[in-house]
Protein backbone atom coordinates (compact mmCIF):
# COMPACT_ATOMS: atom_id res chain seq x y z
CA UNK A 1 0.00 0.00 0.00
CA UNK A 2 1.05 3.55 -1.05
CA UNK A 3 1.40 7.25 1.47
CA UNK A 4 -1.98 7.03 3.66
CA UNK A 5 -4.71 9.41 2.37
CA UNK A 6 -4.73 11.07 5.60
CA UNK A 7 -2.08 11.77 8.20
CA UNK A 8 -2.58 13.94 11.94
CA UNK A 9 0.47 14.31 13.28
CA UNK A 10 2.48 16.52 15.59
CA UNK A 11 5.69 16.74 13.51
CA UNK A 12 5.91 19.21 10.68
CA UNK A 13 5.70 17.85 6.80
CA UNK A 14 7.70 18.80 3.76
CA UNK A 15 5.69 20.12 0.89
CA UNK A 16 8.51 18.70 -1.87
CA UNK A 17 8.23 15.35 -0.41
CA UNK A 18 4.90 14.70 -0.05
CA UNK A 19 3.84 16.01 -3.31
CA UNK A 20 6.64 13.58 -4.31
CA UNK A 21 4.85 10.49 -3.20
CA UNK A 22 1.95 11.61 -4.28
CA UNK A 23 2.77 12.30 -7.79
CA UNK A 24 4.80 8.62 -7.67
CA UNK A 25 1.96 6.69 -7.50
CA UNK A 26 -0.29 7.50 -10.41
CA UNK A 27 0.54 7.47 -13.73
CA UNK A 28 -1.37 10.16 -16.13
CA UNK A 29 -0.45 12.42 -13.85
CA UNK A 30 -0.51 16.31 -15.56
CA UNK A 31 -1.16 18.64 -12.45
CA UNK A 32 -0.75 19.20 -8.97
CA UNK A 33 -2.13 21.52 -6.78
CA UNK A 34 -1.47 21.93 -3.02
CA UNK A 35 -2.39 24.53 -0.46
CA UNK A 36 -0.30 24.42 2.66
CA UNK A 37 -2.16 26.59 5.44
CA UNK A 38 0.14 28.48 8.07
CA UNK A 39 -0.60 30.09 11.86
CA UNK A 40 -1.04 33.85 11.55
CA UNK A 41 -0.19 36.13 14.30
CA UNK A 42 -3.05 37.68 14.13
CA UNK A 43 -6.45 37.02 14.10
CA UNK A 44 -9.89 38.91 13.82
CA UNK A 45 -7.24 42.07 15.00
CA UNK A 46 -5.84 40.90 17.85
CA UNK A 47 -2.41 39.30 18.25
CA UNK A 48 -2.18 35.68 18.45
CA UNK A 49 0.97 33.88 20.40
CA UNK A 50 0.15 30.56 19.47
CA UNK A 51 -2.01 28.08 18.79
CA UNK A 52 -3.27 25.09 20.32
CA UNK A 53 -4.72 22.21 18.02
CA UNK A 54 -6.74 18.80 19.42
CA UNK A 55 -8.87 16.29 17.69
CA UNK A 56 -10.81 13.28 18.36
CA UNK A 57 -7.98 10.42 16.88
CA UNK A 58 -9.96 7.93 14.67
CA UNK A 59 -13.10 10.12 14.00
CA UNK A 60 -10.92 12.82 12.31
CA UNK A 61 -9.27 10.64 10.08
CA UNK A 62 -12.43 8.96 9.17
CA UNK A 63 -14.24 12.47 8.59
CA UNK A 64 -11.36 13.87 6.24
CA UNK A 65 -10.96 10.32 4.03
CA UNK A 66 -14.99 10.84 3.47
CA UNK A 67 -13.94 14.28 2.25
CA UNK A 68 -12.08 12.92 -0.26
CA UNK A 69 -14.19 10.36 -1.32
CA UNK A 70 -16.65 12.80 -2.09
CA UNK A 71 -13.52 15.07 -4.09
CA UNK A 72 -13.38 11.69 -6.03
CA UNK A 73 -16.71 11.68 -6.66
CA UNK A 74 -16.90 15.37 -7.92
CA UNK A 75 -13.97 16.19 -9.41
CA UNK A 76 -11.88 13.91 -12.20
CA UNK A 77 -8.76 13.54 -9.83
CA UNK A 78 -6.01 10.69 -9.76
CA UNK A 79 -4.94 10.89 -5.87
CA UNK A 80 -5.28 13.33 -2.79
CA UNK A 81 -3.12 13.66 0.57
CA UNK A 82 -4.15 15.85 3.31
CA UNK A 83 -2.02 16.21 6.50
CA UNK A 84 -3.30 18.48 9.51
CA UNK A 85 -1.14 19.28 12.38
CA UNK A 86 -1.85 19.21 15.67
CA UNK A 87 -0.60 19.92 18.95
CA UNK A 88 1.04 23.43 19.96
CA UNK A 89 2.08 25.73 16.88
CA UNK A 90 3.40 29.30 16.49
CA UNK A 91 3.04 31.88 13.91
CA UNK A 92 4.69 30.69 10.64
CA UNK A 93 4.57 26.99 11.48
CA UNK A 94 2.23 25.11 8.46
CA UNK A 95 -0.70 23.86 9.82
CA UNK A 96 -2.40 21.86 6.80
CA UNK A 97 -1.55 20.72 3.52
CA UNK A 98 -4.34 19.48 0.71
CA UNK A 99 -2.51 18.34 -2.21
CA UNK A 100 -4.41 17.18 -5.63
CA UNK A 101 -3.04 14.91 -8.78
CA UNK A 102 -5.47 15.21 -11.59
CA UNK A 103 -4.59 14.91 -15.57
CA UNK A 104 -6.06 18.40 -15.98
CA UNK A 105 -4.96 21.39 -13.82
CA UNK A 106 -8.77 22.55 -13.82
CA UNK A 107 -9.62 19.56 -11.95
CA UNK A 108 -6.78 19.76 -9.52
CA UNK A 109 -7.73 23.52 -8.75
CA UNK A 110 -11.51 22.85 -7.81
CA UNK A 111 -10.81 19.30 -6.07
CA UNK A 112 -8.22 21.24 -3.45
CA UNK A 113 -10.63 24.34 -2.96
CA UNK A 114 -13.33 21.98 -2.23
CA UNK A 115 -11.28 20.11 0.28
CA UNK A 116 -10.12 23.25 1.63
CA UNK A 117 -13.74 24.18 1.94
CA UNK A 118 -14.81 21.32 3.76
CA UNK A 119 -12.04 21.08 5.73
CA UNK A 120 -12.16 24.12 7.46
CA UNK A 121 -15.97 23.92 8.12
CA UNK A 122 -16.30 19.56 9.02
CA UNK A 123 -13.30 18.49 10.13
CA UNK A 124 -13.64 17.41 14.00
CA UNK A 125 -10.50 20.14 15.18
CA UNK A 126 -10.45 22.34 17.58
CA UNK A 127 -8.67 25.45 18.08
CA UNK A 128 -7.55 27.23 20.86
CA UNK A 129 -5.49 30.90 20.42
CA UNK A 130 -3.25 32.60 23.25
CA UNK A 131 -3.73 35.96 22.61
CA UNK A 132 -2.76 38.93 25.14
CA UNK A 133 -6.02 38.80 26.49
CA UNK A 134 -6.15 35.01 27.42
CA UNK A 135 -6.62 31.80 25.51
CA UNK A 136 -9.66 31.88 23.67
CA UNK A 137 -11.51 29.21 21.27
CA UNK A 138 -11.48 29.86 17.66
CA UNK A 139 -14.93 29.05 15.84
CA UNK A 140 -15.76 28.48 12.50
CA UNK A 141 -17.26 31.87 10.83
CA UNK A 142 -20.23 32.49 8.66
CA UNK A 143 -17.55 32.93 5.69
CA UNK A 144 -16.72 29.39 5.93
CA UNK A 145 -20.38 28.13 5.46
CA UNK A 146 -20.33 30.52 2.36
CA UNK A 147 -17.54 29.01 1.20
CA UNK A 148 -18.85 25.34 1.56
CA UNK A 149 -22.24 26.56 0.07
CA UNK A 150 -21.38 27.10 -3.40
CA UNK A 151 -20.13 23.36 -3.55
CA UNK A 152 -23.89 22.83 -2.60
CA UNK A 153 -22.89 22.00 1.15
CA UNK A 154 -25.35 23.90 3.53
CA UNK A 155 -23.48 24.44 7.16
CA UNK A 156 -24.42 27.12 10.14
CA UNK A 157 -21.33 27.63 11.86
CA UNK A 158 -22.68 31.06 13.20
Amino acid sequence: MGTPRVSIQTEDFDLSTEVARLRAEKKGVGAVCAFVGTVRDRNEGVSVSTMELEHYPGMTEKAIEAMIDEAHQRFDILGARVIHRVGLLEPLDQIVLVAVISAHRGESFRACEFLMDYLKTQAPFWKKEQTPEGARWVDARVSDDAALARWGIERRNA
